[in-house]
């Protein structure tokens, strides 16, 4: 799998928010084995300068990082934060997020294709996090992204693909571009069904971190799409109406 020209070892990408330990989020990491982690940017404390242990940590899990402007609700701000994060983790990644609707968490897709055109100009590698909307994932295509991330469901919900027909119309429209499920897979289950769609990569974090298990559940979403790969590769069935019986009917006894 490539994103903007660099080759990444697993199509899974993973979260690096609300696990209950660094030593927990370090052993999810090693299950996963993901292609890339996802960090959010936080402010140091003068004092305590914390966000330098969690760089440190995630630096030394030896993953591709992807930065991303979580929490941003304007684009000044999503594009003041994606500046700060290329400094920090020097990367010119960013996953840009721009909210919209504080109850959804769904993007503002006007705000985005801004901000999504000021990042690429700046020479940002744009990884957006969007709807299903043809429209506006058309214009982020213009402005320069070269990657979509729609959504599956609201951030942290769980739901899994809301809208499969969407989902599945935004891949028949872009055969080419790379598409990543971003947000409300649940299950691992969910992450197959994106790959037997034909997308390319999902993006997990509240499923993995807030399971019961955090380590055993990274591992099951590292078999989940490598199943999803494989299920694409080969061909589904496709859905029939009508029962279609396995066992032949020629040749069959007839009993007078």
């Amino acid at each position: 799998m490539q994103f903007y020209g660099e080759t990444l070892s697993s199509r899974l990408m993973l979260g690096t928010a609300q696990y209950d330990s660094p030593a927990i989020l370090a052993d999810s990491v090693r299950a996963a084995a993901p292609g890339v982690v996802t960090v959010s940017l936080r402010r140091e404390s003068a004092n305590k300068l914390a966000g330098q242990a969690f760089w440190s940590l995630v630096s030394d899990m030896g993953v591709p990082v992807l930065p991303n402007t979580a929490g941003c609700h304007g684009v000044r701000e999503a594009v003041t934060t994606a500046q700060m994060a290329r400094e920090v983790f020097g990367t010119d990644w960013i996953k840009l997020e721009v909210i919209g609707e504080a109850d959804t968490l769904q993007p503002d897709v006007f705000g985005l294709v801004e901000a999504a055109r000021i990042l690429t100009d700046d020479g940002f590698k744009v990884f957006p996090y969007c709807t299903e909307d043809l429209v506006a994932a058309e214009r982020l295509l213009r402005a320069g992204c070269e990657v979509l991330m729609p959504w599956g469901a609201p951030i942290g919900s769980g739901k899994g693909l809301n809208n499969v027909f969407g989902l599945r119309a935004l891949r028949a429209h872009f055969p080419d571009t790379p598409l990543v499920i971003d947000a409300g897979i649940g299950r691992p289950s969910h992450a197959t069904m994106a790959f037997e769609l034909g997308y390319d990569a999902v993006l997990i974090n509240t499923a993995v971190a807030k399971s019961g298990d955090p380590v055993g559940m990274a591992h099951a979403f590292r078999l989940a799409c490598e199943a999803g790969l494989l299920a694409h590769a080969a061909d589904l069935m496709e859905e029939r109406d009508m029962a279609v019986p396995s066992t032949p009917v020629l040749g069959r006894a007839v009993l007078a």
